[in-house]
């Protein structure tokens, strides 16, 4: 999925799977939802962009000084507002279209994220623990999906793959520009 462009979702909103999930996503530069899933972040998409939006215009307003023209009132609204999007939006924020593969640690507490997806299309990887039903999930992975140690291996090695798939992804587009380059050079001949 990596490799042909598209992006994948961490997404872990249980206690034991939060700071994981996170820094794992972070490290290999995909999207995560840490925070209580929003019922439509997936089907409703457009309307989580307009959130997304709504967020980014809040904080340049912060940067370029224009919250501090506003009236006190005005401006805590606005910043309660941005505290509030924030919290949930911060690992999509820059997230312009769906992802294209979902990762989900614990799919019985996900299941509305799980359906999302499904709805969609989306091919979900899930830690499934023997209370989860496996058949909503593509790519079951049958684990302890309470125990901090199992999510951290399992999704340092989800991460890893991501990473891989970059790399190799970065390397081919590295030898295509050096293949066009030396096709463009004229031949250098001998004795000038």
């Amino acid at each position: 999925v990596i490799e042909s462009g598209g992006t994948m979702l961490f997404v872990g909103t249980k206690k034991q799977a939060k700071d994981v999930m996170k820094m794992q996503a972070l490290r290999c530069h995909q999207f995560y939802i840490t925070e209580r899933w929003l019922g439509g972040m997936l089907t409703n998409f457009m309307t989580i962009k307009k959130n997304i939006k709504r967020l980014k215009e809040i904080e340049k307003m912060r940067a370029e000084g224009i919250l501090e023209k506003l009236t006190k009132k005005e401006a805590k609204k606005l910043e309660k507002e941005a505290a509030r999007m924030e919290k949930y939006l911060v690992g999509i924020k820059d997230m312009y279209s769906l992802p294209a593969l979902l990762f989900v640690v614990d799919t019985k507490k996900e299941r509305i994220a799980v359906a999302e997806a499904n709805k969609l299309g989306i091919p979900v990887i899930g830690i499934l623990d023997t209370n989860s039903d496996p058949d909503p999930v593509n790519y079951p992975i049958a684990a302890n999906d309470d125990a901090i140690k199992s999510i951290s291996i399992i999704t340092k090695a989800i991460a890893d793959a991501a990473i891989t798939a970059q790399t190799r992804v970065r390397a081919e587009e590295m030898e295509e520009a050096a293949a066009s380059q030396t096709e463009m050079e004229p031949p250098v001949e001998e004795g000038q």
